[in-house]
């Protein structure tokens, strides 16, 4: 019984994270509304978070400037920021959740190159399901190749390997605190989406971040303490459980996006996008069953 409670705990806060994920494009295309692009809205949120954890952890910054493997977790985070809040707030949010969630193929090809871990026949297995299923969801009818064609679908693709090799390092940095891995996180969405932002000002395709009105900042702050609560649960959850699980319990954030924008009418669920949604749920679900290799890798 204790045993499985202390298992419960961090699927539990994966759930937290998943829901917040799942749920942010409202808030996001709302801000939008109020004229601010999701870059400058994901820049914004993650310098309130990413200040108010120095003032709560202080300790936490100075590891993270003395570790480098912290940077690459800060990368990592900043580019699953990047592709995910400005896909679903410029894209149909099921299918960019689907395709963000191609975390079976990521995963077995990450865990091979940064843990060390080599696909068994399985993984390779699960793989090409996962891979059938975003075909599914990317063909067009039969009007060329199932290939990425909006810059939202693109963005989702990135930000799903991105936060794939996030919740990889997780499992690799255990030997640092948990409060240097969550200001990596915060730091890592603050600086890439501002960095973007501002790229994308001098060329012309991001608006500059208009004067916030009493409705933009309390939209903010919302977002800033949900994804605060979010990061927290993910580092937390993602640290103590193996890849595989964390890829199975993340899906929940398709259950909590698809039914919240479907309601609100910010996506359709079509048939072909349902079909290959199941292939790439069936993908992940096929990662956490209990193998004999995952029994055995569990005593």
């Amino acid at each position: 019984m204790a045993e499985a409670g202390k298992r419960l705990a961090p699927v539990l806060a994966l759930v937290v994270n998943a829901f917040v994920w799942g749920v942010s494009w409202w808030p996001f295309r709302a801000l939008q509304d109020e004229g601010v692009h999701p870059l400058w809205s994901t820049a914004l949120i993650y310098l309130v978070a990413f200040v108010g954890f120095v003032f709560l952890r202080r300790s936490a910054l100075p590891e993270l400037l003395r570790t480098p493997a912290l940077w690459l977790l800060a990368l990592a985070a900043g580019l699953t920021n990047v592709g995910f809040n400005w896909a679903v707030t410029i894209g149909d949010v099921v299918r960019v959740v689907l395709l963000f969630y191609l975390m079976p193929a990521w995963s077995v090809l990450l865990a091979w190159a940064v843990l060390g871990e080599r696909p068994s026949p399985a993984g390779i297995g699960r793989l090409l399901l996962a891979l059938a299923g975003v075909a599914t969801v990317l063909d067009s009818a039969g009007t060329g190749l199932p290939w990425p064609r909006t810059l939202a679908e693109w963005l989702a693709l990135m930000g799903g390997f991105s936060f794939a090799l996030t919740n990889v390092l997780l499992r690799r940095l255990d030997f640092v605190t948990s409060g240097s891995r969550v200001l990596a996180m915060f730091g890592g969405g603050m600086i890439l989406a501002g960095g973007v932002a501002l790229a994308g000002v001098s060329q012309g395709a991001v608006t500059a971040l208009p004067a916030l009105g009493a409705k933009g900042w309390l939209l903010a702050l919302v977002l800033a303490a949900g994804f605060l609560a979010a990061n927290l649960a993910l580092q937390y959850g993602a640290s103590r459980l193996p890849a595989h699980t964390t890829a199975l319990v993340m899906l929940s954030e398709v259950v909590f996006a698809s039914l919240s924008s479907v309601a609100l009418g910010a996506a359709e669920l079509s048939t072909r996008t349902l079909v290959g949604g199941l292939l790439i749920v069936a993908a992940a679900a096929w990662s956490a069953w209990p193998g004999k290799e995952r029994r055995a890798g569990a005593q």
